[in-house]
């Protein structure tokens, strides 16, 4: 799936009103959140790792960080293209 696909379709579940932003932001926070809590269980307390469900979180970050992109009207494909670009300037 590309990215701005994966973007359009997922707008399609966006509600809210004129605080979309500040919901977006505090969404990706919260999942951002629960990914790393996962992380930090398995690092430091040897929770096993559920793939299934660290899936489903970061699909919800993925989730948000397309909303946001929606929102500011920036392509979802660009915000990957630029990423990449970033870092293979730190390659070399």
């Amino acid at each position: 799936m590309e990215f701005n696909e994966y973007q359009k379709l997922a707008n399609r579940t966006l509600y809210g009103n004129e605080q979309v932003l500040t919901n977006c932001a505090l969404g990706l926070a919260s999942e951002s959140g629960e990914v790393i809590e996962m992380i930090k269980k398995y690092t430091f307390y040897a929770d096993k790792l559920d793939k299934k469900k660290l899936t489903k979180e970061m699909g919800d970050v993925l989730w948000y960080l397309s909303q946001i992109a929606q929102w500011a009207d920036i392509s979802f494909d660009e915000v990957a293209k630029q990423n990449i670009e970033h870092l293979s300037k730190k390659l070399h």
